[in-house]
């Protein structure tokens, strides 16, 4: 089931990072430093009593003008609109009610979604109180008084924020048809794979749930098995600031990743590898999800025996932290390979919900560690007792060690290459939590 996703609205200076970070408590450094993943984060994954969503920063670049102001505003309330479950409407209680939040609060009235305005900046409840009040003139509801800064009521409003889960997202969880993203710069050529794809299978494009979602979902039937394939290409929004754009497509490709099981990562063969293919990569290895990168346009490329290996080599020298993703080259012009694809997808899914015995997976340990010593440092020696799988969609393991300090990310990476040799687990993330265990239990 994909996750929830909440967006945060507001104008500048009111402490949406400030709230943001609060959420995101110290796992805010979420996205590592892979090579081209963005440092400014704009999404983290936050959990609160096991309701677990996706929240999304709307924010980016402050505008200079006052009028600029409102129409960035207008802007950032319509990405939250489009994209998101639940939508927190940041207001500062220091500085009282504006004319812009008034217009944003119009916005996000007529838009029908859960809005929670939140009153930010209380850090006295009693002294505060009468000022919060007066935010319930601007007609959405109860305001809920919090302070990011000193964490005050951060608990009530999550309360409120999961209170508007639940009875919409279980309508969802039937759907058992796999979920396939097809994520990329603009002009890769994402919308001909997705027609190539229907060709005479054509599926009317229904209304499923989450087409408002600001993603098309388009089913497609291939060997009497339905697939539904979540295209973010068909829509593309006018906008005066390029970087304001490509955050927009960014915070597009993550909810389409979230609520995807596959994601096909489409490259344009002539471009080769660029720095954004590789931000959005990194959100689809961030989140477990199953990925092939599909190389489009491969009948622009001159071509001798050896390309597609260089060329597989170039990708994944860029992509070094997912040597698992499967690449295929195609042409959605010609079709060359095009139904190599379903082949392709098939067999990630089956990975990403392949589960192994607890007995197989303690065996490949014990020869791994036999053939490899685990490390050790100042005379403690790491010690692997168990391992065993819990979760599939990435497949999820735990190894129980003596001491976690010791369990370095290397002879992790090592486990994990052996556990691959074994099974393969093409196309799909592995994901491994290690726990202590003391010598005696």
């Amino acid at each position: 089931m994909s996750k929830p996703i909440v967006a945060i609205v507001g104008r500048p200076n009111v402490g949406k990072s400030t709230l943001f970070n609060a959420l995101a408590g110290e796992k805010i450094s979420i996205v590592k430093d892979y090579p081209g993943v963005t440092r400014d984060r704009i999404y983290a994954d936050v959990t609160w009593l096991d309701n677990q969503f996706t929240m999304i920063d709307t924010g980016g670049i402050e505008p200079e003008s006052k009028d600029l102001m409102l129409s960035h505003m207008r802007q950032q309330a319509q990405i939250a609109i489009d994209t998101a479950d639940v939508i927190l409407f940041i207001v500062d209680v220091r500085q009282g009610l504006v004319d812009a939040d008034y217009k944003v609060a119009d916005m996000l009235r007529k838009s029908a979604k859960p809005v929670i305005l939140v009153v930010n900046k209380v850090d006295n409840f009693d002294k505060f109180m009468p000022d919060v009040y007066e935010f319930y003139n601007l007609g959405i509801g109860d305001p809920v008084p919090v302070s990011g800064a000193s964490r005050l009521g951060i608990g009530d409003m999550l309360d409120e924020v999961i209170n508007h889960f639940n009875k919409e997202d279980l309508e969802e969880v039937e759907d058992e048809r796999p979920r396939i993203a097809i994520v990329g710069k603009p002009n890769v050529g994402k919308s001909s794979i997705i027609n190539k794809l229907l060709g005479e299978n054509r599926v009317i494009v229904s209304d499923i749930a989450g087409t408002t979602r600001d993603a098309i979902d388009t089913a497609v039937t291939y060997n009497e098995k339905e697939y539904v394939f979540i295209d973010t290409a068909g829509l593309r929004r006018k906008s005066k600031i390029k970087e304001e754009l490509e955050r927009y497509s960014i915070i597009r490709t993550v909810t389409a990743v979230e609520r995807a099981d596959v994601v096909l990562m489409v490259i344009d063969a002539v471009e080769g590898v660029t720095e954004q293919d590789a931000k959005i990569a990194g959100i689809a290895h961030e989140r477990g999800k199953g990925i092939i990168i599909v190389v489009n346009k491969w009948d622009a490329i001159e071509k001798n025996d050896k390309t597609i290996y260089e060329y597989t080599r170039k990708v994944q020298d860029i992509l070094a932290y997912m040597p698992y993703a499967e690449i295929i080259f195609i042409s959605a012009l010609t079709g060359q390979r095009m139904n190599k694809l379903f082949d392709l997808i098939e067999m990630v899914i089956q990975n990403q919900t392949l589960r192994v015995a607890t007995g197989v997976l303690n065996e490949i340990m014990t020869e791994a560690t036999a053939m490899q010593q685990p490390p050790s440092d100042k005379g403690k020696r790491l010690k692997l007792y168990y391992i065993t799988q819990v979760a599939v969609k990435p497949p999820t393991f735990v190894i129980f060690v003596n001491d976690k300090e010791l369990m370095h990310f290397s002879y992790t990476r090592y486990i994990e290459n052996k556990i691959r040799d074994a099974f393969g687990f093409k196309g799909t993330s592995l994901k491994f939590i290690i726990r202590e265990r003391k010598e005696k239990e």
